[in-house]
């Protein structure tokens, strides 16, 4: 059976819908302005909900390489000084920003009444590592130094991302715990990008699914490293301690390429006494419930998460 027979039929619409309108996806246009072009136009169509209980405010602050900004999103009717959570948007390490999941945060605010904090960070080519992770330890060390003016509990606030930005959550995790940093509730990093040596079997089966396959998976870790030497702030998967980080959500896609660097992290997160819980999504391929929303399956993935942040940060489940 081919990997495409392998999808989930209610997640298949979209991804036959981005092969025809440009065939063999995203990752084939070579240049990287007209490829971040092309996913901003393709999100441009999502549908979009109303949050009229939800306030959305930007901040800007000093980064490592100049200024950041934060999206927060605070629903009117949680609790000041509350769980809070902070996030950090996908993208391969080249493209994303704080529009790409703009939607799925507004739900997510809403949907849990927590208020999240949305970081954004540099991007390779550009600006090669170390500079994303750097941008986000300050930007998470920034959310702590201001957790009252944002409604959080400094006890209370867990870091997610998604992809990339699962790798992000994760490298981040390890900086604050090796420099002594604010101290991490919980971690949730979602199918996270975090090994460059593209050695296992899952990395060598996605070649054609048209969502982070294996020839762009490789293109990207290329211009993220650049002239770096990858280390476990870079690829956490090379991480040789993984000991001291907080409780752990991670799930991903059967038919994603990151499927076995996920399953090989959370094993490893287990054996070094980190409290994990991970899910293995049976015809979801890469960031699959966010093409698919409207899924079934995309919807008990989000409800999945939804229930796991509950119980992390002490929420009703």
């Amino acid at each position: 059976m081919s990997l495409w027979d392998r999808i989930d039929e209610g997640s298949k619409p979209p991804l036959e819908a981005l092969w025809e309108a440009i065939p063999g996806g995203l990752n084939v246009i070579p240049d990287i302005v007209a490829r971040r072009e092309a996913m901003s136009a393709a999100r441009a169509g999502a549908p979009k909900g109303e949050f009229p209980l939800l306030r959305v405010i930007e901040h800007t602050y000093a980064g490592p390489g100049g200024d950041l900004t934060l999206r927060l999103y605070s629903p009117d009717t949680h609790d000041d000084q509350g769980p809070g959570l902070i996030y950090i948007h996908g993208g391969g390490m080249i493209m994303g920003d704080l529009d790409s999941q703009d939607e799925n945060l507004r739900e997510a605010a809403t949907e849990l009444n927590i208020p999240i904090a949305s970081i954004d960070y540099r991007k390779a080519p550009e600006d090669p590592y170390p500079a994303a992770p750097e941008d986000c330890y300050a930007g998470v060390c920034w959310v702590f130094e201001h957790a009252s003016e944002l409604g959080m509990d400094t006890g209370n606030i867990g870091l997610m991302g998604a992809s990339a930005g699962g790798g992000l959550a994760l490298a981040t995790a390890l900086m604050l715990r090796d420099r002594l940093g604010p101290s991490l509730k919980y971690l949730l990093p979602i199918y996270p990008m975090i090994d460059d040596r593209h050695e296992t079997a899952s990395s060598h089966e996605v070649v054609d699914i048209g969502i982070w396959d294996r020839a762009g998976s490789i293109e990207a870790w290329g211009w993220y490293l650049g002239d770096s030497k990858p280390d476990a702030y870079a690829a956490p998967a090379r991480a040789e301690d993984l000991s001291g980080l907080p409780p752990t959500y991670i799930d991903v896609g059967d038919l994603d390429l990151f499927r076995d660097e996920d399953i090989d992290i959370a094993q490893r997160l287990s054996a070094a006494g980190v409290p994990v819980e991970f899910h293995l999504w049976t015809g979801a391929f890469h960031a699959s419930e966010l093409f698919a929303p409207d899924a079934p399956l995309s919807q008990r993935i989000w409800a999945t998460r939804y229930t796991a942040i509950r119980r992390l940060a002490g929420l009703p489940v």
